[in-house]
């Protein structure tokens, strides 16, 4: 049997479509002559993910992903796998969605288990994890940072209308008024501080001597310590205690008219008696004056003396 022109032509052409179809799959790290395992998995969310991207494990591309899709009767979406066959890990294996670089895109690494002999089939469902991107991390980061910042500005602005509210123009002028006094206030303090400098710089001859007499006086006050140190203030103390004893035992017997003194101080019969032997002595003085005759006379006759008479007789 002679193949014609046509089914020459018609065979090359079916045998190109079939080796371009399987060059497009070996580069896509498929085969046409490999079974390949179709397993599924479910995310809240794939942002970036998209038919095509790789499914690798430990950086090894094992397959695609060949449909995304929403889960039926859900909002969730459904992602199936075509992986190769010959892989032993179990379904508890773990199907990680991470990114694959700073300009987007993601895919999904599979995490594998082998806990058990029994290997994943078609139809399997993985765990869904998700790996935060760098783009998610900044945001974890900058997102408090931004409230921060946001209160600390608020927290600001709220400084500033306080502050312009306390400062118009009468505290404006009070503070420049304050700050001038207080400019003028150190100016002076710094001319008193010169003054004393100068004070101190004239008189340090007389302040050496001052301090040598202080130090002079404060050795004597220190002799004068120890030499009362050296003094028994017990027994002085004794001695008075005694005096102010036998003294308290003096004005005791005073009082009781005990003795010569203490009968002059409380009986008045000294008092009287001196005082009619003063007044009797007066009168004598006087009637002395009066009568000088009758205490000295010289009688060459044996003439008699008058009697004493009381002057104050007389005159009564």
């Amino acid at each position: 049997m002679k193949l014609t022109k046509e089914i020459k032509t018609a065979l090359v052409v079916i045998l190109g479509i079939l080796t371009f179809l399987w060059g497009f799959d070996f580069l896509k790290g498929k085969s046409l002559f490999n079974k390949e395992k179709v397993i599924y998995t479910v995310y809240d969310e794939i942002e970036g993910l998209v038919n095509g991207a790789k499914v690798s494990i430990n950086g090894l591309s094992v397959g695609k992903i060949t449909q995304i899709d929403f889960l039926p009767g859900s909002t969730k979406i459904l992602v199936t796998m075509s992986i190769r066959n010959n892989l032993s890990f179990t379904n508890k294996s773990e199907a990680m969605l991470y990114e694959t670089g700073l300009i987007g895109g993601k895919a999904i690494s599979i995490i594998p288990d082998f806990s058990t002999s029994i290997p994943v089939k078609s139809g399997d469902t993985l765990v869904a994890i998700t790996k935060p991107g760098l783009t998610e991390l900044l945001n974890q980061q900058i997102a408090p940072l931004q409230q921060k910042i946001t209160s600390t500005l608020t927290s600001v602005d709220s400084l500033f209308a306080g502050v312009s509210n306390v400062l118009n123009k009468d505290s404006q002028t009070n503070l420049k008024n304050t700050l001038a006094l207080v400019s003028e206030t150190a100016k002076n303090a710094n001319m008193a501080t010169n003054s004393i400098a100068t004070l101190l710089s004239e008189n340090e001859q007389s302040l050496a001597n001052s301090f040598a007499n202080i130090e002079n006086t404060s050795s004597n006050l220190s002799q004068i310590t120890d030499s009362l140190s050296g003094v028994n203030i017990k027994r002085v103390i004794e001695e008075y205690e005694s005096i102010a004893m036998n003294m308290n035992k003096l004005l005791e017997a005073l009082n009781q008219e005990e003795g010569t003194a203490g009968k002059l101080l409380k009986n008045d019969s000294l008092y009287k008696n001196l005082n009619h032997t003063v007044e009797e002595l007066g009168q004598l003085i006087t009637d002395l004056k009066e009568n000088p005759k009758r205490y000295v006379h010289f009688s060459l006759f044996g003439k008699k003396n008058e009697p004493y008479t009381n002057s104050t007789t007389k005159d009564k």
